[in-house]
């Protein structure tokens, strides 16, 4: 590790690779909520969160593993589950009094068509604004699941199963 009087330590959630502090600037000077969308190898988690010199509030939350309530029974870690979880989020911040938020992905990768992008895609197909391009979105193909339908047995139901609770979710908050 590097000594010296000019060595400067780094804030220690830059050092876990948890924070980018020059992009939460940004985003804490735009005064608006944030839309976080994390992800981990079997969930999708959205949350909005309003900043406060206190420390930030979180609004509203979404997490994939609640679309078991909704009757969707396929993984909860791919594109399709994504995409319902942002459109879980979407229609629960509406009901709550939210109208839109900013994008903030933290330290993932920003690569088209992403489950990232999917949960963006059903936010704001629930009617919440949120600032982005549509060329970002996977295709429709994609988000109902028939690219899994096609090779996995097990998974030969998901489109069928996606149209049900989105139905199911929009019934619910309707």
């Amino acid at each position: 590790m590097a000594t010296g009087p000019r060595y400067k330590v780094p804030f220690r959630r830059r050092r876990e690779g948890r924070t980018n502090y020059h992009l939460r600037l940004k985003l804490l000077l735009s005064e608006q909520d944030r839309v976080v969308v994390r992800k981990s190898a079997r969930n999708m988690q959205i949350q909005l969160i309003a900043p406060t010199l206190e420390g930030d509030i979180t609004h509203s939350t979404a997490v994939s593993s609640e679309l078991a309530k909704y009757g969707y029974t396929g993984p909860t870690g791919n594109t399709t589950a994504a995409y319902l979880t942002g459109l879980l989020f979407g229609l629960k911040s509406l009901q709550n009094g939210y109208e839109g938020g900013v994008l903030d992905i933290g330290l993932q990768a920003s690569s088209a068509g992403s489950r990232v992008y999917a949960a963006l895609k059903g936010v704001v197909d629930a009617g919440f604004e949120v600032p982005c391009s549509p060329d970002i979105f996977p295709s429709e193909e994609r988000i109902r699941g028939e690219h899994v339908a096609e090779y996995r047995e097990e998974s030969s139901d998901l489109p069928e199963q996606f149209e049900a609770t989105k139905e199911k979710i929009f019934a619910e908050f309707s």
